[in-house]
């Protein structure tokens, strides 16, 4: 079996609208393989089509791994170049389906995070790691350079440490992941839910349309000239009050700090 991807909607006051996509190839450490891209891509793209979404998780069956890489078997029966771009560039759309999804997607790294597993690890918003985790870009060892996101890295953890991971071929553990700035947290396994929980919360307690928002300007951000990404915050701001959501909760924001009496 190539596996399936697992999507359950959550709602609960605290959070609003919650989707946790698992990526269940667990035989395999969720390794990618063309099928279960597909498949991933086609529900990221439903999933961003929810107007009503506040967040998304992203994890990996079992507690094992968050994605061991992509398929080696598959990789190692690509017949030629095109095939070949035809592989990298399912894994492209898989993180780009998660850069595209409009509301901030955090990774609940619960393992190995390798190759694929890193550069999909690095298009999520923000992320937090297992204890027990590892993390390793070693393509070259194989033969094949690291790339499309992983591009992303220099941004997270600085050119210097980007080339310790992709010509070294390092595997480090998730405290030095923290250190770098690879991920935001690090907790023991049996705490991920609840570290979970607790951001969720914090994204809950936030303006679905403001958090969509600021997911769009920040990406701008990565893209733009210093001078153009300030100047993109002006047009985002004034657009937030083409709803009521501004007014609503700053309104109620005026109410909580009231003075009494």
């Amino acid at each position: 079996m190539p596996g399936d991807i697992r999507v359950d909607i959550r709602e609960a006051p605290a959070t609003g609208r919650v989707a946790v996509v698992t990526i269940a190839h667990e035989a395999k450490l969720n390794t990618l393989n063309p099928p279960l891209m597909q498949a991933f891509i086609a529900a990221m793209e439903r999933l961003s089509a929810d107007d009503g979404l506040q967040a998304a998780v992203l994890t990996g069956a079992g507690g094992k791994a968050f994605v061991g890489g992509a398929d080696i078997t598959v990789m190692a029966g690509l017949a030629d170049g095109a095939a070949a771009r035809d592989f990298i560039t399912l894994v492209h759309g898989c993180c780009r389906a998660v850069r595209d999804c409009p509301v901030p997607v955090i990774g609940r790294l619960n393992g190995w995070t390798l190759g694929a597993g890193l550069e999909l690890a690095a298009a999520c918003d923000l992320r937090i790691a297992a204890e027990h985790a590892q993390f390793g870009m070693p393509e070259v060892r194989v033969g094949i350079p690291s790339v499309v996101e992983a591009a992303l890295l220099p941004g997270l953890i600085g050119w210097g440490r980007t080339r310790r991971l992709l010509l070294l071929a390092e595997t480090i553990g998730a405290a030095e992941a923290l250190a770098w700035g690879l991920v935001e947290a690090v907790v023991p396994a049996e705490g991920l839910d609840a570290a979970l929980a607790e951001w969720l919360g914090h994204l809950g307690a936030a303006g679905r349309q403001a958090l969509r928002r600021q997911k769009r300007l920040i990406r701008q951000w990565e893209d733009l000239p210093m001078r153009e990404a300030i100047a993109a915050g002006i047009p985002a701001f004034a657009a937030s009050w083409e709803s009521e959501e501004p007014r609503r909760m700053l309104g109620a924001f005026r109410q909580r700090r009231r003075p009494e009496g």
